[in-house]
Order: C-alpha cells, then sequence, then structure tokens
C-alpha cells in the first residue's frame, strides 16, 4: 500500500466535546474543516465550542491561515467527508453503530483518505469489519481535551494497513501532537488504563478511610502527579535510582515494591455507599464552582505547563526524543 495523499481537508464525524474539541485543533493548525452530526442544534453548539476554545488555541500558536471561518457544517454524512484526506470519527460508543457507521464513512471517503477514529474502548478490528477498504482505518484515540492535550494512541485493527500506522503517526506528529503507538489491542487502550489503575487504589483508600476525597485528589496533583506533567513513571524511576540509575533500582528498589506493594494494592466494592461519599466529597471539592469553570481552571494551567515544557524544549535537547513506530 503507497502512503496516502498530503492532508488538506480534514472530515469531523461526531461533534460532541471531542469532535469539537478535534475541530478546534485541525482548524488553528490551518486545515479546512467540515463536520457533521446528526443531532438538533449540533452546528450551533459546535461554533460555540470552537469559539470558545479560540483563546486557548491561539495561546499555544496557530499555524499560518488558521480561522475558525474554515469551518463548514452538514448534516449529511456523506458530503462531510466526500473530499476529505483524513477523518476523525467521535461518534457514540456503540459497536454496532461504529460497524455501520465505518462501512458508511468507507463507502462514502475517496479511496487513499484515512479514516481514524477516536474510539476510547471499541477496537479497530471491530469497527472496521464491514468495511470494503479496511486497510485505511485505525484507532486515533486523543486524550481530553484534544486541543490541548497532545497525546494520542494508533492502533491499527487486524486489517489495517502497516503503511495506515506509519502515516498516520507521522500526520499526528506534523500538527503538534505526540503519538504513541500500541502495537497490541487491548480494551481501554493505554492511557485510559494507567488512569483505571491509580483511580482503582484512589477509590480503595476512600473506601478504606485512609483518606477522604479532597486529600487523595490532593496526594496525586500535588505529587507524582507534578512530576508525572514532566517525566513519565520509567525515567522517574531512572531518577529514584539515584547514581545507579535504572538498574539500581531494579536491583535494590523493585524486588520490594513486588513483593511488598503490590501486593497490598486493594480492590475497592463499588457499593452505593461509596459512591455516595466519592460523589458528595467532590462537590465540596468543588465548592459551588460549575463544570465549566472547573474546565478552564484546568485548561489555563495546561496551557501554563505546555508553555513551560515548548520554552524548555526550544532551549535545548529534549529529554526524550520523539519516535515514530510502525
Amino acid at each position: 500500500m503507497s502512503s496516502h495523499h498530503p492532508v488538506h481537508r480534514v472530515a469531523i464525524v461526531g461533534t460532541g466535546t471531542i469532535g469539537a474539541s478535534w475541530a478546534t485543533h485541525y482548524l488553528a493548525r490551518g486545515f479546512d474543516v467540515t463536520a457533521t452530526d446528526p443531532a438538533p442544534h449540533a452546528e450551533a453548539a459546535l461554533r460555540s465550542y470552537v469559539a470558545a476554545a479560540w483563546e486557548g488555541a491561539t495561546t499555544l500558536g496557530l499555524s499560518p491561515g488558521a480561522s475558525p471561518d474554515r469551518l463548514r457544517f452538514t448534516a449529511n454524512m456523506r458530503h462531510a467527508v466526500a473530499d476529505a484526506d483524513f477523518v476523525q470519527e467521535n461518534a457514540p460508543e456503540r459497536p454496532e453503530l461504529k460497524v455501520k457507521l465505518f462501512a458508511d464513512i468507507d463507502d462514502a471517503t475517496p479511496p487513499e483518505a484515512i479514516i481514524a477514529s477516536s474510539s476510547s474502548g471499541i477496537t479497530m478490528s471491530v469497527m472496521q469489519t464491514q468495511c470494503r477498504h479496511p486497510e485505511r482505518t485505525v484507532i486515533g484515540h486523543p486524550f481530553n481535551p484534544p486541543h490541548i492535550i497532545p497525546l494520542v494512541e494508533v492502533v491499527g485493527g487486524t486489517k489495517t494497513a502497516p503503511q495506515t500506522i506509519h502515516d498516520t503517526m507521522a500526520f499526528y506528529a506534523s500538527i503538534g501532537k505526540k503519538p504513541i503507538h500500541l502495537k497490541k489491542e487491548l480494551p481501554g487502550h493505554v492511557a485510559n488504563r494507567l488512569q483505571a489503575a491509580l483511580y482503582r487504589e484512589v477509590v480503595y483508600l476512600i473506601e478504606q478511610g485512609v483518606l477522604d476525597v479532597a486529600d487523595s485528589d490532593d496526594a496525586v496533583s500535588w505529587g507524582p502527579g507534578l512530576r508525572w506533567g514532566v517525566m513519565g513513571p520509567n525515567l522517574l524511576w531512572h531518577l529514584g535510582g539515584g547514581e545507579g540509575g535504572i538498574q539500581h533500582f531494579m536491583d535494590t528498589l523493585m524486588p520490594s515494591m513486588a513483593a511488598s506493594l503490590w501486593p497490598a494494592l486493594g480492590t475497592p466494592q463499588l457499593t452505593p455507599e461509596l459512591q455516595e461519599k466519592i460523589v458528595n466529597g467532590v462537590l465540596d471539592e468543588a465548592d459551588g464552582h460549575s463544570i465549566d469553570e472547573l474546565a478552564a481552571q484546568r485548561d489555563a494551567m495546561l496551557l501554563s505547563l505546555l508553555a513551560v515544557r515548548a520554552k524548555d524544549a526550544a532551549s535545548g535537547p529534549p529529554i526524550t526524543t520523539a519516535r515514530q513506530s510502525t
């Protein structure tokens, strides 16, 4: 399979929160974007989201020609993808819906276009089963919100061509994303599994009365969370190993962690009482602030962190080098 065509036109299928954020990012990178969604008032909601998110996209930096005016909307999915070079699908997480939708997109899209799904849980092997050209379909799962968080998980299905993986990785990297290649399909991909593993222990600690909700959040965001915003856990354990680095850590510290701490990690019983305890604790922690207000606070701090990281990267060699896996 030869390389896909250069991307000039992007189609967004599904314009909920993820789709609208993707649309913002593609517009900020200077693409013509055509969006489609069958929901009532979808166009108004999308344009409102883009307008509100544009300040953050501007802070991160706009590509030449970037403008919200390059956004088109149609309720007709086939029209939306008819001239697309790259499709980003963001429909609800229902397997039967995804299978049919991907078959329809595949039928209506130019054969050289890549069709990517933002699906967080359904594998591409399932979604591509009824496609005539499954070799050009791939998972491109973002982290929310996509117009701010760089991570994208790229994973193919059993019928996805290696060239599609390569070209998708290259495309995402070219528009400022941080793509990682998952070499195997698994439920939840990778980042959500990492979140689930951590949150399981957080919930267990709340269940056991070790911490209240607010303190459990502080334990993450004011401790390891700060370090994880700079380096991943493997590289951080390299530092934790002192002069001997990761080898010393593996020889002396890792066996103790595996033998004593891992077996002690808990599996909470998610009872109605525990759920209510967490809900009440979160509402107390939110202290009357709306979801939109909290999201704006999160995004402002993320933009500041990304600006620091960009400044650090510009001042010298990065700590980690970008890689494109095939």
